[in-house]
């Protein structure tokens, strides 16, 4: 066993010997000693880094000092606070004289002149008798042992038995605070016989009171003096309760996460909230169960982590104060010409691909302004994002990632997550719950991300009446509650970003979004981007994808995506820089904004089966990203490039719909699609004979059935496309081919004569047609056979489409349109031509 007494002097030594050879001003320790005498501090660290630093010095191994003070950190800490007493008595205050007395001076002055007029000392009762008073009631100041910093943090599910005592560091998210309440630490009692005080010291959560008084006086005279407690004489200290979950990254697949009590006592109260990702270093202690848990608990106990130091893993935006060297790293990216797209490529770069979701993402985490009018109305400056389509494209990846960058966020699935565990839920209070039945509100996931970003995968697999929870968050970003008789409206200003997939497996674009994620229309319309992603069987693709994603397991990083992508913590910075540019939309801007507003809903009015929701909502949405955007560029204005880049992530987020919805519709007809494959293996291989084994593993391939083939064959042979034998093996013939006269003469041959209209059948191997396109053909060659009859027909029919096209009206800001019109218009003169 240490001699306690000899380990309280190299406490002492370590406080004087410190920094004091390099003179008085570089003493660190003497000089908050100092401070805590002058009253301007109240805490006094003690690292174990400092202590384990002076190594071996003056006789002392300082080096076994740290360590025993890290295996019994409650003792150690005890024993630097008498060092430091000792030390302080031969400190006077400096700068001023001695401070202005408080309440507390009083009542030390008069104790201590009672004790110099002869008074009995304390006797019992848990005081000193040499000092007379105890020393927790004089101090003003609190000892907190820093752990060393190069200990790595101990995962929540692995601190044991053997972790008694010792000084821990552990990582987590705060689940929940409770309010800040007054612990006592020293209990004064006056005896109403011979007015003696008695002091009794409280080191737990709960002690037995004192009823009779202890005193000599007392005794002597035969009476039991009875005590009464003296709340003005007693000492109090800041207590609070924190609730610490393991973060995700540490919970092994399949298991529920642990967590762990916290206490924080002193100036370490009201410094987490629920949301926040801390390291907390602290003594690892048992406590033993009281009231009706003792009864059913017997010799089990429970744990608890006495809070020493709080560390922010990442601090919240407004909280975030930029470093000279993150200012020059902030500044340096955004000096580069491309810093829009370096920023977006940096999300995730491990994901192929997705320029423009990550580009909407990054224009997420960047967010607009809120605004407030002047009636108190609170228009939204959060994003709301949506990603849609087939599994297995990423969008998970994109989630997580999300959080790592964001200095808040909560990370939940539509599945595990109900509407409490979202918006918030009403227990009993852990510390006065049981004795009061007090009630406090713990925040869900949406109010722990306040003022950050939500991430919600699997959105479409929660129940319809935990969406219903979402509405107001993701409009109002207030969660309102009338529970337990607390009524209140808690804040839920925060991004929701979620994820869905199809209703059935992949998503089919013959349905609309609302179809293949089963959700309400009000829903979807509150996410200002509805992006699809698909997952589309592309050769070259593929394989750059695969080429991507071997890279990285083979490598564990990245391929070179020719710039050098940004950390997370360079992207909190750049964005926490950049939300604190507060942008406008200018006057000039509001019409052109206006019209492209007007011409999305026309658009949607004019659609055949719309797929999105325009409604006011998607105006705000323009604004909010074009804000979003212009912050990006450091800007407190927005230009009508922000605009028209919203504009176009809008057009992309939803273009992919259409086009989707477009290409399946060419590839709904069977015989078509199998016309397709076979032109184009006889393009590909310059070749005029296509077999019929070969025509159908390009088929089955495509998961066509023979009896398609065969319909295919028998139809495009009446349109005289081809010819073919007897056994289905097809001839093509024509300039497509590349094959003059001859050969073709030959193949007609091969084929029976049945191909005897070269000009009707190289028209049609120059398109795709589809079947109510082949029936017309059909039709025209079974009554003209000549060249002419057949152009004649075509240009009809194309002069019909062609008169049928209003021109637009030229605007500068729609070149697609001006480029369809006026190819249209010279098609429509070559036809004309043709006629002549």
């Amino acid at each position: 066993r240490p001699d306690y007494a000899d380990e309280e002097d190299k406490c002492g030594k370590f406080f004087e010997t410190f920094g004091a050879e390099q003179g008085r001003e570089h003493a660190k320790y003497m000089r908050m000693l100092q401070e805590v005498v002058n009253r301007q501090r109240r805490v006094l660290p003690v690292a174990l880094d400092d202590v384990r630093a002076l190594g071996a010095a003056d006789g002392v191994d300082f080096a076994a000092l740290a360590e025993s003070a890290a295996g019994n950190a409650r003792r150690y800490r005890e024993l630097f606070a008498r060092a430091a007493d000792s030390l302080m008595l031969r400190i006077e205050p400096s700068g001023g004289g001695a401070p202005q007395e408080d309440v507390f001076d009083v009542l030390m002055r008069q104790r201590r002149h009672q004790e110099a007029l002869g008074s009995e000392g304390p006797g019992e009762g848990g005081a000193d008798p040499g000092e007379g008073l105890p020393q927790a009631l004089l101090r003003r100041y609190e000892v907190q042992l820093r752990a060393e910093t190069g200990l790595k943090s101990v995962p929540l599910r692995e601190v044991h038995a053997q972790s008694v005592g010792k000084l821990v560091t552990v990582r987590g998210t705060v689940t929940r605070v409770t309010d800040v309440k007054p612990l006592i630490s020293v209990a004064t009692y006056t005896c109403d016989t011979c007015g003696f005080e008695i002091y009794q010291e409280v080191t737990g959560r709960t002690y037995m009171p004192l009823f009779e008084c202890p005193s000599n006086r007392c005794r002597l005279n035969g009476q039991t003096g009875a005590l009464h407690a003296q709340t003005r004489g007693s000492k109090f200290t800041k207590f609070q309760e924190v609730r610490l979950q393991e973060p995700a990254d540490q919970v092994p697949m399949g298991h529920v996460p642990r967590t762990m009590a916290v206490h924080a006592t002193g100036e370490l109260t009201r410094l987490l909230s629920p949301g926040d990702s801390v390291t907390v270093s602290g003594i690892f202690l048992p406590t033993p169960f009281t009231g009706y848990k003792a009864m059913r608990a017997g010799l089990q106990a429970d744990t608890y982590l006495e809070a020493q130091s709080v560390e922010h893993d990442k601090r919240s935006y407004a909280e975030y104060a930029l470093s000279k060297q993150d200012q020059e790293q902030v500044n340096e990216v955004a000096s580069r010409a491309d810093v829009y797209s370096t920023l977006a490529g940096s999300i995730c770069p491990e994901i192929f691909g997705h320029e423009d979701v990550k580009k909407a993402l990054l224009a997420l985490l960047v967010g607009a302004p809120s605004r407030q009018t002047g009636d108190g109305m609170k228009l939204r400056g959060d994003l709301h994002m949506c990603l849609m389509g087939d599994p297995g494209v990423a969008k998970s990846q994109l989630l997580k990632h999300a959080t790592t960058i964001s200095p808040r966020a909560a990370y939940t699935t539509g599945q595990g997550a109900s509407g409490v565990g979202l918006t918030a839920a009403v227990n009993k209070d852990p510390v006065t719950g049981e004795m009061t039945g007090e009630m406090v509100l713990e925040g869900g996931a949406l109010v722990l991300a306040d003022k950050g970003i939500c991430c919600i995968d699997e959105f479409d697999k929660m129940d319809e009446a935990d969406r219903t929870a979402i509405h107001e968050v993701m409009e109002q970003q207030t969660v309102s509650i009338a529970k337990a008789g607390i009524t209140t409206t808690l804040n839920a200003r925060t991004s929701v970003l979620a994820a869905a997939n199809p209703a059935y497996g992949r998503y089919d674009p013959r349905r609309t979004p609302a179809e293949n994620i089963a959700m309400p229309a009000a829903l979807l319309s509150r996410f200002d981007l509805l992006w699809l992603i698909l997952d589309r069987a592309d050769p070259e693709l593929d394989n750059a994808l695969a080429m991507h994603v071997l890279h990285v397991h083979t490598y564990h990083e990245a391929p070179p995506l020719g710039f050098t992508p940004l950390s997370p913590a360079v992207l909190r910075a750049f964005i926490a820089k950049a939300k604190t540019f507060d942008p406008h939309v200018p006057e000039r801007l509001t019409e052109y904004i206006a019209t492209a507003y007007s011409e999305i809903r026309d658009e949607e009015k004019h659609a055949a089966a719309p797929h999105t929701y325009t409604t006011a909502r998607t105006l705000l949405s323009i604004l909010r990203l074009s804000q979003s955007l212009a912050r990006l560029r450091f800007a407190d204005e927005v230009l009508q490039s922000d605009v028209d880049e919203a504009l176009r992530l809008m057009r992309m987020s939803k273009v992919s719909l259409v086009d989707d919805d477009a290409r399946q519709s060419r590839r709904e007809d069977p015989i078509s699609a199998i016309y397709g494959l076979i032109r184009d293996y006889a393009v590909e291989r310059q070749v005029a004979e296509v077999p019929f084994d070969q025509a159908l593993r390009l088929c089955t391939a495509r998961n066509y059935k023979q009896e398609q083939l065969l319909q295919c064959i028998e139809e495009y042979e009446e349109l005289n496309v081809w010819g073919r034998n007897d056994n289905n093996d097809v001839f093509l013939m024509g300039d497509a081919m590349g094959l003059d006269g001859d050969d073709d003469a030959a193949a007609v041959d091969r084929g029976g004569g049945r191909m005897n209209n070269n000009a009707g059948r190289r028209l049609f191997l120059s398109v795709r047609p589809h079947r109510a396109q082949a029936a017309e053909g059909v039709r025209v060659l079974q009554h003209r056979r000549d060249v002419q009859a057949v152009i004649l027909a075509a240009s009809e029919q194309l002069m019909k489409t062609a008169s049928a096209l209003k021109a637009p009206p030229p605007r500068k800001d729609a070149p697609g349109k001006r480029s369809l019109y006026t190819k249209l218009t010279t098609l429509k003169e070559y036809v004309e031509n043709c006629k002549v």
